[in-house]
């Protein structure tokens, strides 16, 4: 499978921006950070979504102690309708994690407990975003979605994935392809 991460014409350190036609409620305005694309199917955690928790609620369940109350007060977002109670930390590269995967040279994703004890403590990545849930497509499910004009894609940015307001993050990532809201139609067709 390794191989196929980097065949040509899977998306790699991509950023998905939904269209104004796209009929899943699921993935409207959506902006998704791509995190795997292969020939078994794709992986991503939407980053402009909020979800109901807090990062001390997300604590507190795991029984993580954090006195920060900045941090414990910061939201968690929905990543994605698949797996809403699994959870996914996309952070600045930061090393020695148990299960960590890499997303270009700037972002990683974890899946363990030890990097939220870490951000708890204060001692962990330097920047980081929480999520509940990802987004999943099967094997060509994604391709068949760009073909059909639901998804633009743009080059994964940290600072819309970490510093930019949930707010802000979709007119951003259209700015990066000299695109304003405004100039999208809700269908597309294809010259």
């Amino acid at each position: 499978m390794e191989e196929d991460s980097k065949t040509p014409g899977y998306l790699e350190q991509q950023i998905l921006i939904a269209m104004p036609g796209m009929l899943d409620s699921n993935f409207a305005g959506a902006v998704t950070l791509l995190c795997q694309h292969n020939a078994a199917g794709a992986i991503g955690i939407t980053i402009n979504r909020v979800s109901n928790f807090t990062l001390g609620e997300i604590f507190s369940q795991l029984k993580i102690d954090c006195i920060d109350e900045k941090i414990r007060n910061l939201a968690v977002l929905e990543g994605g309708p698949v797996a809403p109670d699994r959870g996914f930390v996309l952070h600045s590269p930061l090393p020695g994690y148990e299960s960590s995967m890499d997303i270009g040279k700037e972002i990683m994703v974890t899946t363990s407990r030890d990097v939220l004890a870490d951000i708890a403590s204060g001692s962990g990545p330097e920047k980081y975003v929480v999520a509940l849930g990802y987004a999943g497509w099967g094997g060509g499910q994604l391709e068949g979605e760009m073909l059909a004009n639901a998804w633009l894609s743009v080059s994964a940015d940290t600072d819309i994935v970490f510093d930019l307001p949930l707010p802000s993050r979709f007119d951003k990532a259209l700015g990066r392809l000299g695109i304003r809201v405004d100039q999208l139609l809700p269908e597309a067709g294809h010259a």
